[in-house]
Parts: structure tokens; sequence; C-alpha cells
């Protein structure tokens, strides 16, 4: 009886010093949780000048998970990729377009405020791959990016007509087209099975789609004519009208 009575006292006036303690102490207002640190080198000073003060775009070379597709296996882009990319775009998009339209105005008012670089490709189960993604009008991904080579006719394939094509995307995202646009092929997009459906671009041409990505469906299709008048010669252009033909539907 005295062991359980000893034992009951000990025990309230344990837990009476331990809440005192509790209400003593002040609570601190740093967080415990720190933020990861990146020290800005020289390349992110370069992004600031030519892409953030201009244009208003934050360029994400640094894989971050939150902004990737969680759906593929991806792998950050190389440092020296990325700023070869980067300048890239910069001459061959960013400043093409204030060249035509005489300002910086119309990329600084339309293009995505971000955009994403990834190292490899996002592949797809059907055997195609990933190159390049447009979000809700503010954010352009592009993949592929360790792959990079200094050839015009690999960057032009590879990265340009995807840069364009994309950029494309994030305007119609903005302004959409004409639905009219939608009743030229309306039957004859095919959906996934684009690669098998038109193995070659004369395949597709000849049915009156400018590649076969582009009878995957009506957005795919608006965007490639874009991307791939902006990227082709007009000489290169009538070739592919001539292999069309007159009769192409």
């Amino acid at each position: 009886m005295k062991k359980n009575v000893l034992f009951l006292i000990f025990t309230a006036v344990s837990l009476s010093l331990l809440f005192t303690s509790c209400d003593g102490d002040d609570l601190s207002n740093t967080s415990v949780i720190k933020e990861s640190q990146k020290e800005e080198n020289d390349f992110d000073r370069w992004l600031k000048k030519n892409y953030v003060t201009p244009y208003n775009i934050d360029l994400k070379y640094r894989f971050e998970e939150i902004e990737s597709d969680l759906n593929y296996q991806l792998v950050p882009a190389e440092y020296k990729k990325a700023i070869q990319i980067t300048k890239l775009v910069q001459y061959l998009c960013l400043e093409a377009y204030d060249e035509v339209t005489g300002s910086k105005e119309f990329i600084k008012n339309n293009f995505p405020k971000m955009i994403h670089l990834v190292g490899s490709a996002a592949y797809r189960n059907n055997g195609t791959m990933v190159l390049g993604t447009a979000e809700g009008g503010l954010k352009i991904t592009l993949y592929y990016i360790n792959q990079l080579q200094l050839d015009p006719a690999y960057l032009n394939y590879y990265y340009f007509k995807t840069i364009h094509h994309e950029f494309s995307h994030i305007l119609h995202q903005t302004k959409p087209y004409s639905t009219d646009f939608n009743m030229i092929s309306g039957p004859d997009y095919v959906s996934d099975t684009w690669n098998s459906a038109y193995p070659t671009e004369a395949d597709a041409l000849k049915k009156g789609f400018i590649s076969p990505y582009s009878s995957k469906e009506s957005d795919e299709d608006f965007v490639e004519l874009i991307a791939v008048y902006v990227t082709n010669s007009p000489e290169s252009w009538q070739d592919k009208m001539t292999t069309a033909g007159a009769g192409a539907s």
C-alpha cells in the first residue's frame, strides 16, 4: 500500500515538473527546416541579364523534381549542354522574334515565364519519345538536352522545331485558334498511333499532314504547321508541297 502511494506521489510530482518546464520554454521563431541554398554562379548571373531582365523568363537548368513529369525516368541536364542550348534558344528563338516584331515586347508578353531543361528524353510505351511539353500557357519543358550536337540539321530537327512547336502550343493555349481548323482533317486524326499510321514524312504529306506527328490531333497539327514552316527554308517547304501533291487529302 505504501509503495503504491509513493509511486502515485512520485508520478504526480514528475508530471508537474514536466509541464512546468514545458510552459516555461520559449519557442523559437526560427524554422528547423532549412531550404537548400544554391550558390549563384556566372551562368546564373548571365541568365538574369539575358532572360530574366529583358523577358521575365525563369530558365531552370538545375533538375527540379517538382517541375518534372514523374511518369518518366528522367536525368538532369548537363551544365555545359544547358549553357549551349540556352544561348541557342536566345539567338534562334527569342531574338528572332525580337527582330521580326521590332522589340522585345512580343516575347515578354507571350513567351512562357518558365523554361525547364531535362537531360534525357521522356520515353513512351509506343516507342516514341517526348522532346518538349507546354503547360497552361506558362511553362515549356525541353528534353534530350544531354544529346545536343552542334550539327545544323540535327539541331533543327530535335531542338529548334521543338521550341517553336511548344511556343505555338503556348500561343493557342492563351488565344485559341478558329475551330474551323478542326474540320480540315477531323476524321483523319489517329491519336497515339501516328508513328505507325504514317511511318514516313512522305506518307503524312500525301494525306495532308505536314509531319507524321501532326496526324495525332488538331492541336498538334496546328503547331506542327507553324514549327515546320518557321524552321525550313522556302525551298524545303516547297519540296514538301511537291511531295504532298495537288491531291493531298
